[in-house]
């Protein structure tokens, strides 16, 4: 499989998918701190990284809200470094017209995080997914047990992707990439030990096209750290599908998908699409 091997994550260019800006939390200070758009980008320049995807958070469920406004913002002050994407809860009054305004009046890429308790395939939810579609969006998705909720196979991401091809799925979370295994019993969590091949995701990036699955925090660096046998033919299969991101909201927070990366022994072309290829693909830029 390997070819040519790179040992710096610095050797090539990253664009992180996934990340949130958030104003220090008072009763968790100073075991967790805040991270501010000028904080982000001095990490982003220590760890090499080109480019970020600003993904708010508006809907309760994710605990500490990132507005659209505030990304925007940030985007506007960094705006070769820093990407907005839109996100507004689907139970919100107008949803669609949220979103249209903030794609058409405020340039925003995409679409997330998409992270609620409803159903994945709930009509609220689908009707983001509609404009979505439209306007042919990434749309960046939070799944576990409670939240954009589906069951063992994930049908309900599949029936959406398959009714609405023109979005592009990038699925984060434990209960996305805990379907990397034949035995996933949609408990959630980190799954350690070997991956059962068979699994959910690995039919599912196969076979739909706008299905993709984005690394990130510690769901995605689990399941590609917990079985190496299994994610040297996961990658081979794949690469043209996974986005490289690393779910940044902390300062001092470790990216352990930086180092991750640099370190596998793969085709350059391969790591290039990882850490940035697909990224601009499917988000239209150069």
């Amino acid at each position: 499989m390997a070819t040519q091997k790179q040992s710096s994550a610095k050797s090539f260019r990253l664009i992180d998918f996934h990340v949130h800006l958030r104003k220090p939390q008072p009763w968790t200070y100073p075991d967790s701190y805040g991270l501010s758009a000028q904080q982000l980008i001095a990490r982003m320049d220590r760890e090499g990284i080109d480019k970020s995807v600003l993904l708010p958070i508006e809907s309760p469920e994710g605990h500490e809200f990132f507005l659209n406004e505030d990304a925007l913002a940030a985007r506007d002050d960094y705006p070769e470094r820093l990407i907005a994407f839109v996100a507004v809860d689907p139970r919100r009054n107008r949803a669609q017209q949220r979103i249209v305004a903030y794609i058409e009046k405020c340039g925003c890429k995409g679409f997330g995080e998409h992270k609620n308790s409803l159903d994945f395939d709930d009509p609220l939810s689908e009707a983001v997914y509609e404009v979505c579609n439209q306007y042919e969006l990434p749309l960046v998705f939070h799944m576990d047990p409670t939240l954009c909720v589906d069951e063992v196979g994930l049908p309900r991401l599949e029936k959406m992707a398959e009714k609405y091809d023109r979005v592009k799925f990038v699925g984060h979370g434990p209960g996305f990439w805990s379907a990397i295994s034949a035995a996933d019993d949609r408990s959630g969590g980190y799954p350690g030990g070997p991956i059962e091949p068979g699994g959910a995701l690995d039919r599912l990036l196969s076979e739909y096209e706008n299905i993709y699955a984005e690394f990130s925090a510690g769901s995605g660096h689990n399941a590609l750290t917990r079985d190496p046998q299994f994610t040297e033919g996961f990658v081979e299969r794949h690469h043209e599908k996974l986005i490289f991101g690393t779910d940044y909201l902390q300062a001092g927070q470790k990216l352990p998908q930086v180092e991750w990366l640099a370190g596998l022994d793969i085709l350059i072309e391969w790591r290039q699409q990882m850490a940035y290829g697909n990224a601009e693909r499917i988000i239209n830029i150069a």
